[in-house]
């Protein structure tokens, strides 16, 4: 029975402790504001370094200037910072643009030894994936190539006119 007095008596003056420590007040009498650790945002934003969209932490608070409210982003690759308008971005995505389902009925089936033009959908039997053919371009051995968008892997290199 004393060991368990003892415990609670321990509890209770840790206890006195942290309320003494969360009601401080400074010299003046006036509560001092709570510190609390902010936790980092993150967002997708377009690196003009990588030039590819990567996650970037937000760095300190938003101003307020006469374009708008702006903040320091730093991307979490690099490590390169930019000043962020966050009105722009709100109303960026707003606007979000729809996307297009693409449907395995409407496409053709890939082989290397068919040609492509930019805007065809292309359907890949042993990924079992569709896409859609982004750009051409001609590889080093001069044979040419098509970049595709999949759905599930998305972009992709394929060889076409292979013969």
């Amino acid at each position: 029975m004393p060991a368990a007095k003892a415990s609670k008596a321990a509890t209770t003056k840790t206890s006195k402790a942290k309320k003494a420590t969360a009601e401080a007040v400074d010299a003046d009498g006036v509560e001092a504001p709570k510190k609390t650790k902010r936790k980092a945002k993150y967002i997708v934003l377009y690196s003009p370094f990588l030039m590819k969209d990567t996650k970037h932490e937000l760095m300190a608070e938003p101003m307020e200037t006469e374009g708008g409210r702006m903040q320091w982003a730093r991307c979490t690759l690099s490590r390169h910072m930019q000043m962020i308008n966050l009105d722009t971005l709100a109303t960026n995505t707003d606007k979000k643009v729809t996307e297009i389902k693409l449907a395995r009925e409407d496409s053709k089936e890939y082989s290397p030894k068919n040609v492509y033009k930019v805007g065809d959908v292309i359907y890949h039997k042993l990924w079992d994936d569709v896409g859609i053919v982004r750009s051409k371009e001609i590889m080093s051995n001069g044979r040419g190539a098509v970049l595709v968008h999949f759905e599930k892997n998305k972009e992709k290199r394929l060889v076409e006119n292979f013969k």
